[in-house]
């Protein structure tokens, strides 16, 4: 079709080109004539040689005029007087002849260009008057071109146009042909109506699509991206832009990137609220590789489902873990009494009335729950858990599963490093306090703290201190911050180390908090919030919670406020 579009255009145009070269070349033959005529009524001999006697085949004048015409290659070149007598002609046996033609415009005055046909046959010719030296119109002179010549230099146009329109619809054949190839490499094959169908499916697919996609050519530039991709982004995602100048989030560029390794597994990624499992997947098509394709996949709900799980856990666990403890305590008890050894059977009642476990000082059954499952996790790690005295918390919680889900992870990475550190015994401190209706705790471990260099990126997502197990760590301490963040609250790095202790990490969730009746006495406000009178003892006082031995809490400078 775009060959035959070629062809119609190049006949077209080239027909076009030649009557237009015609009608130049015609006007180009009757301004000569016109000039030659004007050159020869210019000469005053003419004019005297009219006004100076019946005009003669051997006169001066047609002496003059076949001279002239000679010389300029016309055709012919007649001077007649006022009534149209020849005084000169080609063809002596015409001179003292009428004219063949009208000759009364140059006779009033005026110029004629035109072709015309007279008794030399078809020419181009223009007419002049011919005046004396007062001025005085005494006859004309009509100069003729042949229309012979006229067609010759039309012809050698027509040659060379003919070439050109030639030599241009090859040219445009070879591109077509060219690009023709090229667009089929390019659409792999496909014809136009199974392009348009796999548009239309395209389409279909990706606005119905609840998973994101992104997608990245050879080179690295964006291709696609479906609505699903912007809102877990909460960017635009532009296409034709290259993936480092997208403003996407560094995780998912670093997927995006030509570099990055396929992985079926998936990668779990915290991006503002929602907590999402990322696969790339290397896309081929005839063995040439044609990009690579991101699905972003919404785990918040699972993940919610999880943490709901989680706090199951803890609270079965921390039961199953108190009955074993209750069941050893009375097995104890039982055998004093059998032995009738009732003294130490009442002081070993003393002793476990004054005894407090991890569930000492709260009100609600998560917290006292994850405490107790964490407890017995640190001990299968060989890590002593101390929940301090300073913890009171008064109320139940709104939002239990976040609240399990920050303060969990807080723990779970202080046992890490508890236990991988080099002070010995290992042990985590626990404290958790309730300032009106805002949870705030504090979390310190005996590791080895944080590396100055880190701590910029300890929340950063993916960061562990585990570099060959990425993959499956690196998002408890981000999730945390995020889950903070969501409630109008904050997890921090109070402190990287100190002499007698580890990291410690302070956090507050706002609002999370239901407290039974009336405004009453204030836990004391952790991350610079004072204490109320009749609460435990403020955290930023000596012996409070997150200060191993006693000492004072790391983070918390002498008055209470925030580092």
């Amino acid at each position: 079709m775009v060959l035959c579009l070629t062809a119609f255009v190049t006949v077209v145009s080239l027909v076009g080109a030649l009557a237009a070269a015609r009608r130049s070349t015609e006007s180009l033959s009757e301004q000569q004539a016109l000039a030659i005529a004007r050159s020869a009524s210019a000469d005053p001999r003419f004019a005297s040689w009219v006004l100076a006697g019946p005009p003669s085949p051997t006169g001066p004048a047609q002496a003059a005029a076949e001279v002239l015409r000679a010389r300029t290659q016309a055709l012919y070149l007649v001077v007649t007087d006022d009534d149209g007598i020849r005084y000169s002609h080609p063809n002596p046996a015409l001179v003292g002849q009428r004219v063949s033609t009208d000759p009364s415009v140059p006779l009033s005055g005026g110029e004629v260009v035109g072709i015309e046909r007279g008794t030399l046959g078809l020419s181009a010719r223009g007419k002049v008057p011919l005046r004396s030296a007062s001025g005085q119109v005494i006859g004309s002179v009509s100069v003729g071109i042949a229309i012979s010549a006229v067609n010759a230099l039309q012809r050698r146009l027509a040659v060379v146009l003919l070439s050109v329109g030639l030599a241009a619809f090859a040219i445009s054949a070879l591109i077509i042909g060219l690009q023709t190839r090229r667009l089929r490499r390019m659409t792999h094959g496909l014809e136009l109506d199974e392009m348009a169908d796999l548009l239309l499916e395209h389409a279909a697919v990706f606005s119905g699509a609840l998973a994101g996609v992104v997608g990245v050519d050879q080179s690295g530039r964006i291709r696609l991206a479906n609505q699903a991709a912007r809102d877990y982004l909460g960017t635009p995602i532009p296409t034709g832009v290259g993936v480092r100048e997208a403003g996407l989030p560094p995780a998912v560029a670093e997927l995006l990137s030509p570099d990055a390794v396929a992985s079926d597994a998936g990668r779990l990624l915290v991006l503002g609220e929602r907590v999402l499992v990322a696969r790339r997947v290397d896309v081929r098509r005839l063995g040439r590789d044609i990009g690579a394709v991101v699905t972003l996949t919404d785990r918040t709900d699972l993940d919610d489902l999880g943490r709901e799980l989680e706090a199951t856990r803890a609270l079965t666990d921390a039961l199953r873990a108190q009955a074993h403890e209750y069941t050893n305590r009375l097995h104890a008890l039982s055998g004093m009494l059998h032995l009738g050894d009732a003294d130490a059977a009442r002081a070993y009642l003393d002793e476990l009335s004054g005894a407090t476990g991890h569930g000492d000082g709260l009100a609600d059954p998560y917290l006292r729950g994850i405490l107790a499952a964490k407890g017995a996790v640190a001990s299968e790690q060989g890590v002593e858990l101390r929940v301090t005295d300073q913890t009171w918390v008064e109320g139940r919680l709104a939002s239990p599963l976040d609240a399990v889900t920050v303060l969990g992870n807080l723990i779970d990475n202080a046992l890490r490093a508890a236990s991988g550190g080099g002070r010995r015994p290992a042990w985590v401190e626990v404290t958790v306090l309730s300032d009106g209706p805002d949870l705030v705790f504090h979390v310190v471990d005996s590791g080895d703290g944080v590396a100055e260099a880190d701590a910029d990126d300890v929340f950063a997502q993916g960061w562990t201190t585990k570099p060959g197990d990425r993959a499956s760590h690196g998002i408890g301490l981000a999730l945390a911050r995020v889950t903070a963040r969501r409630h109008g609250g904050d997890v921090e790095l109070l402190q990287r180390s100190g002499e007698d202790h580890g990291a410690a990490f302070g956090g507050r969730l706002a609002g999370v908090l239901r407290r039974p009746g009336a405004e009453g006495a204030r836990g004391a406000g952790a991350l610079g919030s004072p204490a109320s009178p009749g609460s435990p003892a403020s955290p930023g006082s000596p012996g409070s919670a997150g200060s191993p031995g006693g000492a004072e809490e790391p983070g918390i400078d002498e008055e209470g406020g925030r580092p």
